[in-house]
């Protein structure tokens, strides 16, 4: 599931803050990571993500006010708590002030990307592994694309195109989202890219009754597959 995915780390241990990065970068997912609370209330006010690992016990502002204030300003991104408090309270306290989940440190990566992926899949309306379009089906947690069965070769910048066009099939997607969850702030941004990556997607989806449109100063639309007469 992790192309198209934007994930804020919010972690003051810079050695399990760049572990998490590291494995969820190689895993395809867009990363930030920021070490004090105050830097996370800054970027959840003016930057779109689809998931928070946030730590509680963090410096200059603390875990759960973080999560009071996203909550305030009516955020509905998803958040998942880490924390070394395991007592009956501290859960209680974290999923009362917004939390999604909850996972105590220490903690197995193969957990952890498991309840990522079932928030997100509940962030995005969508209750099984995969999205399947008529002949089409995208595999979120083997990430690859299917037609009839047999895989496309897709690149990752490709795949995840492909993925977030087809978790918003009939709805544009302006390129600025996709922009948003393809880079993290580190890396350079070009539109052009975008359209470089939505051109070959749309050639190897071609035949697979999947058509990607580019709507004129807006975005993109991958159009749900017609039904058969």
């Amino acid at each position: 599931m992790g192309c198209g995915v934007r994930i804020l780390v919010v972690e003051d241990d810079a050695v399990l803050a760049d572990g998490l990065a590291d494995t969820l970068r190689s895993n395809g997912y867009a990363v930030d990571c920021l070490a004090n609370g105050v830097d996370a209330d800054s970027a959840l006010t003016t930057e779109q993500y689809d998931l928070v690992i946030l730590d509680i016990d963090l410096p200059l502002l603390d875990g759960f006010e973080v999560l009071r204030r996203l909550r305030r300003r009516k955020a509905g991104v998803a958040v998942l708590v880490l924390t070394a408090y395991d007592s009956l309270h501290d859960r209680v306290h974290g999923l009362d002030s917004g939390a999604d989940d909850y996972l105590t440190k220490p903690f197995e990566m193969e957990e952890l990307e498991a309840r990522m992926r079932a928030l997100l899949r509940r962030a995005g309306g969508v209750a099984e592994n995969e999205i399947a379009l008529g002949r089409l089906v995208i595999d979120l947690k083997g990430r690859q694309a299917l037609v009839d069965g047999e895989c496309i070769e897709l690149s990752a910048r490709e795949l995840a195109v492909v993925e977030v066009l087809a978790s918003r099939a009939g709805r544009v997607v302006a390129k600025e989202t996709l922009l948003s969850s393809l880079y993290q702030w580190d890396e350079s941004v070009s539109v052009n890219a975008i359209e470089i990556y939505v051109h070959r997607a749309r050639k190897k989806l071609s035949g697979s009754g999947v058509t990607i449109r580019t709507i004129r100063g807006l975005g993109y639309l991958l159009e749900r597959p017609q039904p058969a007469p």
